[in-house]
């Protein structure tokens, strides 16, 4: 974990904890932690000895690959675990490395203190194997919209999925890797909607200015016709 701010825990991060059956662990085994947009929270290949609970905010996760080019995993978006995987394959060094987007909050807990409670607290492991089945879904739908979707239609998802609160800045080399388009093109998908109106190009990023045409473009509306009525 990279630039440690740890704070002590309040009401709703026990009630967070409560959510995992994990309300009962020793006080000195967890910590808030706070990070801003851009820091890592976690580093790829770094050592890993606690589990986390994301309480607030949003983080990018990432891997990178032998050519220095990062491929977007996933968002967690206000809720999910950091460090499940780890845990359960008992790996020591983590897999990706996860990035605050935006301000970003979240309850870490030691292995050192409680390991014998995550590995026997039948609610948590309920919790841990649904979020770990959800993930593999995620992971499916990704590989079926690489196969299946236009390049647009990858683009509009992502965008979608990525945008805060209707602003969309994320690293434009890393977008066209993750969404499997080669950069240039990426670059011609974004101009075109800037032109139709659909989003609006500024210093700080692209602005959503019509979200029901977004969600039009999207393979979401191709999935379920429904969601732009």
């Amino acid at each position: 974990m990279i630039n440690l701010k740890k704070l002590p825990l309040k009401k709703e991060h026990i009630d967070k904890l409560a959510e995992y059956g994990l309300q009962n662990i020793p006080s000195e085994a967890c910590s808030c932690m706070r990070f801003s947009s851009g820091e890592e929270v976690l580093r790829e290949g770094s050592p890993i000895s606690w589990l986390s609970i994301v309480v607030d905010g949003r983080a990018k996760v990432c891997r990178t690959a032998p050519n220095g080019k990062s491929l977007i995993l996933c968002y967690y978006i206000s809720y999910g675990m950091i460090g499940d995987v780890e845990l359960m394959t008992r790996q020591e060094i983590a897999a990706s490395s996860v990035i605050a987007i935006t301000y970003f909050e979240c309850i870490v807990i030691n292995y050192q203190n409680c390991l014998t409670e995550l590995k026997t607290n039948i609610f948590f492991l309920n919790k841990l194997g649904t979020e770990l089945a959800e993930k593999l879904y995620k992971s499916a739908e990704s590989f079926t919209s690489s196969a299946l979707y236009t390049g647009e239609q990858r683009l509009c998802t992502y965008i979608l999925q990525t945008s805060h609160r209707g602003h969309f800045s994320d690293i434009l080399t890393d977008v066209s890797c993750s969404v499997g388009l080669s950069y240039r093109h990426m670059f011609r998908l974004l101009g075109q909607l800037c032109e139709d109106g659909v989003l609006e190009k500024r210093e700080s990023g692209y602005y959503i200015l019509n979200r029901k045409e977004l969600i039009r473009r999207s393979h979401t509306a191709a999935d379920s016709p429904d969601i732009v009525k």
